[in-house]
């Protein structure tokens, strides 16, 4: 949106906004919030807003837990879901300590030193996410029922999809907030949806990737749906990813994305802890869609990065295993440090997989590197990591390594 401060001012002044919602996330990227109204829109700015971190997951264990948001005003938003009048809006926030020390544990803020890592290199990296996402029927309390909320196929139409209208609605509501979605559909799973972003620069796509699952949860809930987006809502099914496709440019030009991929597919398994950061991701990596060795291809599907057949400005390669439950600002930051470590070394990729992978005989894919099959095996690999030490801190890695049953 490109706001100033003075702007945002005005426009709550102008716009009736009555609530001022501070968010923010915890390391695992679960989102956080806490609102102010109008009159301390100036302490935001100038001061930052006090609050207390110690029962905040990841935030916890140093010895102050006086930390401060201090709001972004590119990331203003109004929240169409709330009442028009008296409106609600919304600021992503950077973290930092008492004296402006940055916060370790402030994911976004790894995000945004790894894009200035890249820029002073020269590259610009750039991001769009498809988030797939299951839909059950509520009770008459606005329970969850476990009934999926529809028994429609892979790009069906209604009125055996009954999901197109709240995707209707999700994507309508997504504009209003400055976000640009690009196309949906029914998944295969019954009650499965996929929304898919057009790419953009690699802080905004984090934000947005953060917005939508909000929006979901908040336009299905108005609708008598419940939303699960975690890995492997239904046994035997299809489970939800969240595909990452990006793209680099050099002086305003596309980047060969050769030695990024490279550097993607040398730290794959270190990088898979944060991509894939509960037990469930394990249940959905190497079954149905979902990849499970460490290869490449132009198309493939199977592979764990597949460059889309495309034109043009669309050009781009999409990594596969990630899943929603991933912190969108470590997933994109890690990218762009083995990104940029293959490109500074002019790393090459192995030899491009041609083969399909689901349905290759063991004696085949025993030639190639697998995923981490577990939760803890991906933990292990990433404590032994020194890429992943390198730019992640401790206290964040503690707690990573904690819940992989690492530590």
């Amino acid at each position: 949106m490109n706001y100033t401060q003075e702007e945002v001012k005005q426009f709550v002044e102008e716009e009736d906004v009555k609530f001022i919602r501070l968010a923010f996330c915890d390391v695992f990227g679960r989102s956080k919030n806490v609102s102010i109204m109008p009159s301390e829109l100036d302490r935001a700015f100038s001061e930052g807003i006090a609050i207390d971190a110690w029962s905040i997951q990841g935030f916890e264990g140093f010895d102050s837990s006086d930390l401060f948001l201090h709001p972004d005003p590119d990331t203003l938003a109004i929240l169409p879901w709330r009442p028009e009048h008296g409106r609600v809006v919304r600021m992503y926030c950077d973290i930092t300590w008492q004296d402006g020390t940055p916060f370790e544990c402030d994911s976004r803020g790894f995000l945004k030193r790894a894009v200035k890592k890249a820029e002073d290199a020269g590259y610009i990296f750039s991001f769009g996410t498809e988030q797939e996402f299951y839909l059950f029927r509520s009770d008459i309390e606005g329970d969850d029922t476990r009934v999926p909320y529809d028994e429609a196929g892979y790009m069906d139409i209604g009125p055996l999809d009954r999901g197109e209208n709240i995707r209707r609605e999700i994507c309508i509501t997504l504009e209003q907030m400055g976000i640009s979605p690009e196309s949906s559909h029914h998944e295969e799973g019954p009650g499965q949806n996929e929304i898919d972003f057009r790419y953009c620069e690699a802080l905004k796509s984090a934000d947005d990737a953060m917005t939508f699952r909000s929006v979901v949860s908040a336009v299905a809930n108005r609708n008598g749906a419940t939303v699960d987006f975690s890995p492997k809502p239904v046994r035997n099914r299809p489970g939800n990813g969240m595909h990452i496709n990006f793209s680099v440019k050099k002086d305003g030009k596309d980047v060969d994305l050769a030695p990024v991929i490279a550097g993607i597919l040398k730290h794959a398994a270190e990088m898979t802890l944060f991509l894939n950061p509960v037990t469930q991701s394990y249940d959905r990596l190497g079954t149905i869609k979902a990849p499970g060795f460490i290869t490449w291809a132009r198309e493939n599907r199977s592979t764990l990065i597949r460059i889309p057949a495309a034109f043009g400005e669309y050009r781009r390669a999409e990594l596969r295993s990630p899943d929603p439950m991933a912190n969108p600002y470590l997933a994109f930051g890690l990218i762009i440090m083995a990104g940029l470590e293959g490109l500074e070394k002019g790393l090459v990729p192995p030899e491009e997989t041609t083969i399909n992978l689901y349905r290759a005989s063991r004696e085949v894919l025993d030639r190639f590197d697998s995923i981490p099959s577990s939760l803890e095996e991906a933990g292990r690999i990433a404590s032994e990591s020194p890429f992943i030490s390198a730019y992640l801190p401790a206290k964040l890695l503690d707690s990573y390594f904690e819940k992989s049953g690492k530590k």
